[in-house]
C-alpha cells in the first residue's frame, strides 16, 4: 500500500497572481470514484520555492491561518491537470508554464531539483519505454496541494522480450502560493512500502518488472490495471464472449477440446474462428466446484452473430467485465498450487478491505509444451463494490 505522507505543505502566501496558462488539445481521461485520501506532502522532502518561504507547523498568536488556495483557483488547476497530464509522454507535452523554473520532483529512485530536470525525466522515459499514461482522478487534498491517481504502462524495448512495467500510484503536486504555479511533484507507488528516496525497495520493483513470462502473440481480453499492489494486481475488464463447456477441476483439461472444436469450425456454417489466449477456467462457488472451461472469442465478434455450436455440450456467454483482482505465477499449474495462490489472493484482498467473490478462475496463456518458468499463469476474482482510492 502507498506510504502515508503526514506532513502538510505550508507556505506564507503573498498575494496571488494567476499565471496564464497556454490553451491545450481536449485529451481522453479515464474516470473512477474514489474515497478521500489523506495522503500530505512532506515538508522534509522539499525546498522552499522560489520566492516563498517554508512557514512554520503551527501558526503563531494572533496570526491569521492561511486558508490556502481560494476555491475558484484550486478548481482551475484540477481542471488543468486533467487536461494537461495525459500529454506527458506524447508529441504535445506537458505545458511548461505552469511550473517553478524550480520545480522539485522525487519518485522512490529518481529525483530533480529543476524544470529542466524534470522534462529531461520525461524525455528519458518516452525514449527507452514508451509509455502510456492513464489519469483517473485529480483533486485538492491541501490548503497548497493537489493530488492525482494515475497508471503507467511501459515498455521497455531494449530487452528483446520488451517487458511491460505498471506503475501506479499517486503525485502529490504542491503549489507556489505567489504564483500558483506548481513547484513540487512528489510521485508514491503502490506497490512498495518505502516511497521516499533512494528506496532500495523501489529499485527492485523495477527488476521484478523486468522477468520474462511468455504470452503467446494472438488476441487477449483487454484490461486496464487500475491499482498494483506488492501482491496482486486489480484490473477494470471490459465486456467480452466466451465458448464454454462443463469441466471436472480448476487445472483439468476435460470439455478443451468441445470448445476447440467449436473454435476450428465445428459449428453451424462451419465457420472458422482465430484462436485466443488464456483458457480460462472458472470455479463458481468457494468449494471450486461446479468448473467450466472457456475461451475468449475476438472482440470483434458480436455474440448474437456468431454460429450456434453443434453440440449441447458448448454454450456462448457474454462476461459483463468488471473490477478483478488478478495475481500472476509462472510454473505448472498444478490443482495443489493454484488452490493455494486462491487462498493467499483472497486473504490479502480481505485483509485490504475489498470484497472477492466467491470461486475463481484460473487464466492459463501457454500450452503445456512450454517451460515451466517462462509460463504465465494468473488467479482472478471479481471484486464487489470495489473503489479506487
Amino acid at each position: 500500500m502507498a506510504t502515508r505522507l503526514s506532513s502538510r505543505l505550508l507556505i506564507l502566501p503573498p498575494a496571488a497572481t494567476t499565471t496564464p496558462l497556454r490553451p491545450r488539445k481536449p485529451a481522453r481521461t479515464l474516470s473512477a470514484s474514489y474515497r478521500r485520501r489523506r495522503t500530505r506532502l512532506s515538508v522534509a522532502a522539499q525546498a522552499a520555492p522560489s520566492g516563498g518561504a517554508v512557514a512554520p507547523a503551527a501558526a503563531g498568536e494572533g496570526e491569521k491561518k492561511d486558508a490556502g488556495l481560494p476555491p475558484a483557483e484550486a478548481q482551475r488547476l484540477v481542471e488543468f491537470l486533467k487536461d494537461d497530464l495525459p500529454h506527458l509522454f506524447d508529441d504535445v507535452g506537458i505545458d511548461r508554464s505552469a511550473y517553478d523554473d524550480r520545480v522539485r520532483f522525487r519518485d522512490p529512485i529518481t529525483r530533480y531539483d529543476d524544470i529542466d530536470g524534470y522534462l529531461a525525466n520525461i524525455n528519458l522515459l518516452k525514449a527507452i519505454f514508451r509509455p502510456d499514461f492513464y489519469l483517473h482522478d485529480a483533486k485538492q487534498t491541501g490548503p497548497y496541494e493537489i493530488t492525482t491517481r494515475w497508471t503507467m504502462v511501459m515498455k521497455f524495448s531494449l530487452l528483446p522480450w520488451k517487458p511491460e512495467l505498471i506503475f501506479t500510484g499517486l503525485s502529490i503536486m504542491g503549489v507556489n502560493p505567489q504564483n500558483l504555479k506548481f513547484c513540487s511533484h512528489v510521485d508514491i507507488w503502490d506497490s512498495i512500502q518505502n516511497n521516499e528516496y533512494f528506496s532500495f525497495e523501489g529499485l527492485v520493483e523495477v527488476f521484478k518488472q523486468l522477468r520474462y513470462y511468455k504470452t503467446p502473440d494472438i488476441e487477449t481480453p483487454s484490461y486496464l490495471v487500475l491499482k498494483k499492489t506488492a501482491n496482486y494486481e486489480v484490473r477494470r475488464y471490459p465486456q467480452f464472449s466466451v465458448v464454454q463447456a462443463k469441466a471436472e477441476k480448476l487445472t483439468g483439461s476435460s470439455g478443451f477440446n468441445n470448445v476447440t472444436g467449436y473454435i476450428f469450425g465445428k459449428n453451424a456454417s462451419s465457420e472458422k474462428i482465430p484462436m485466443t489466449t488464456p483458457v480460462f477456467t472458472q470455479a463458481s462457488n468457494d468449494k471450486l466446484s461446479d468448473v467450466s472451461i472457456q475461451i475468449p472469442l475476438p472482440m470483434n465478434k458480436d455474440l448474437n452473430s456468431l454460429p450456434a455450436p453443434n453440440t449441447e455440450a458448448v454454450t456462448l456467454r457474454k462476461v459483463e467485465g468488471g473490477i478483478a483482482a488478478v495475481k500472476k505465477f509462472s510454473g505448472r499449474p498444478e490443482e495443489e498450487i493454484v488452490v493455494k495462490k486462491e487462498k493467499e489472493l483472497r486473504s490479502e484482498l480481505l485483509k485490504d478491505g475489498l470484497k472477492p467473490q466467491q470461486g475463481c478462475l484460473l487464466a492459463r496463456y501457454n500450452d503445456p509444451r512450454t517451460k515451466s518458468f517462462v509460463m504465465r499463469n494468473e488467479v482472478l476474482m471479481w471484486l464487489n463494490d470495489f473503489t479506487l482510492e
